[in-house]
């Protein structure tokens, strides 16, 4: 249904304001770069001042006249989630695209004491929509794209033990994780549905791109025959990151995307162009991500305001 799709395919973005979380580099680079070669003024939300304003930096220097802007926002920090959207300048979003994340980290906790893929990956993105979300309604049509992976498959989330306390294993939590990104969006088309609302909640996955979220994880154990043997894929195996974020640039901005559709590599769920993604029936499961909205909403403190 998508074949040959290319970034050269993004609709005209002029008058539309995008934010794209961890733009920075890899995917959410690409992202924010392509948004902006369309016309988009885009938010780059990041972490790091440095490479964020360097990204920033960049993206004005390979496209002339770009709108782009760095705005710190650290999701391991919900109050971090909350100053960055008290301040945000903008008073519509067009577009969000939750791509930050972390992938198979040794354990650690957030500064609210959540385990960091499921604080990181989903709970700093759930606050971040929801604190985000009038913005969002008025601009009318707008976008809500959640990145997960295709490693969703490892593992269904516990909602017994979100924060993988009684058995942590790295790649089980970023299982679980991503599991929980297509649970939450899931849920946020149904309600949105439920609600009238024109806003699209819809998910992507870049398949094996190469970006450093293979090699952070052994890097801060100092794993070093595992940190090579992660930059050999990336060189070897793995799509360019400009590939990569094509998934998620289709669900952002090609016209029809459906509520709660899952797009991602044609081939294999591994490269090629954009298309329908499998994705594991736990993702869809009604009841599973009602109750974990509620738990979402119990431990960021963030309800969803009302239309």
């Amino acid at each position: 249904m998508t074949q040959g799709w290319s970034a050269q395919d993004i609709p005209d973005q002029s008058g539309r304001t995008a934010v794209v979380t961890g733009a920075n580099s890899g995917i959410g680079l690409v992202t924010a770069r392509e948004l902006a070669r369309r016309g988009a003024r885009v938010v780059l939300a990041c972490r790091s001042e440095a490479r964020g304003k360097e990204a920033e930096d960049r993206i004005r220097g390979e496209v002339p006249g770009a709108d782009a802007e760095f705005r710190r926002l650290d999701l391991a920090d919900l109050g971090s989630v909350r100053e960055f959207a008290a301040a945000f300048p903008y008073e519509r979003i067009d577009l969000l695209v939750n791509n930050a994340g972390v992938m198979a980290l040794p354990y650690r906790k957030t500064s609210d004491g959540f385990e960091t893929q499921f604080g990181v990956n989903h709970l700093g993105h759930f606050a971040l929509t929801g604190l985000l979300l009038p913005r969002l309604r008025a601009a009318g049509a707008a976008r809500v794209v959640s990145v997960s992976s295709g490693l969703h498959a490892l593992a269904n989330i516990d909602l017994d033990d979100l924060n993988s306390e009684r058995n942590y294993r790295r790649w089980v939590a970023y299982g679980r994780s991503k599991t929980a990104n297509l649970l939450f969006i899931h849920e946020l088309a149904r309600r949105l549905r439920a609600q009238g609302s024109d806003i699209v909640a819809a998910a992507a996955h870049p398949g094996y791109a190469a970006t450093n979220l293979q090699t952070r994880g052994v890097r801060m154990e100092g794993r070093r025959a595992a940190e090579r043997l992660a930059e050999l894929g990336n060189r070897v195996i793995a799509q360019p990151a400009e590939a990569g974020a094509l998934p998620t640039l289709y669900a952002a901005t090609a016209p029809g995307v459906r509520p709660d559709s899952f797009t991602g590599p044609s081939v294999f769920m591994w490269r090629g162009a954009p298309a329908r993604s499998w994705r594991a029936r736990w993702t869809l499961n009604d009841v599973a991500g009602e109750r974990l909205w509620s738990a979402s909403e119990r431990l960021t403190g963030v309800t969803y305001p009302a239309p």
